[in-house]
């Protein structure tokens, strides 16, 4: 699907950003994605209290096949597919999302997660490597003589 049929798509919802990613394209607004493109289908931003719209559409969500099998990305669900005749109903859903992506902005970060025993799990800071010495600085241990 292209940039300009999915703008054309949106259009009574407002101007909107699309933007290549993968093997698809992401829908933004204001810098915030509200919808991503795969495979021909849009999938809308979700979260827990857009959630049941979807579920009372029988919609699932976003889902993709790696080497260790399939994945859900729940908070991306599939749109409802009189939609895309229904430009008025598809504003207001993309309202929806677009809410969805505001509240998932302003959700704290997650708590580290706990080891049994206990123990608190958190990401290792980064490696950071010293640059290697250039040619004409002088070998490390050396004098200048």
């Amino acid at each position: 699907m292209d940039a300009d049929t999915l703008r054309d798509l949106f259009r009574e919802f407002g101007a909107i950003d699309v933007r290549r990613m993968f093997s698809g394209a992401g829908v933004f607004v204001d810098g915030l994605m509200i919808a991503l493109v795969a495979r021909e289908v849009i999938y809308l931003k979700a979260d827990p209290q857009t959630i049941p719209a979807f579920e009372a559409e029988g919609l699932g969500t976003f889902r993709y096949a790696t080497r260790n099998g399939e994945h859900a990305l729940t908070s991306y669900w599939r749109m409802p597919e009189r939609l895309y005749d229904e430009p008025d109903e598809l504003a207001r859903w993309a309202r929806d999302a677009h809410a969805a992506a505001l509240r998932a902005q302003t959700r704290p970060a997650r708590k580290p997660k706990k080891r049994a025993g206990g123990k608190t799990v958190r990401k290792a800071a980064p490696v950071r490597r010293r640059a290697s010495p250039s040619r004409t600085s002088r070998p490390r241990g050396r004098s200048r003589t």
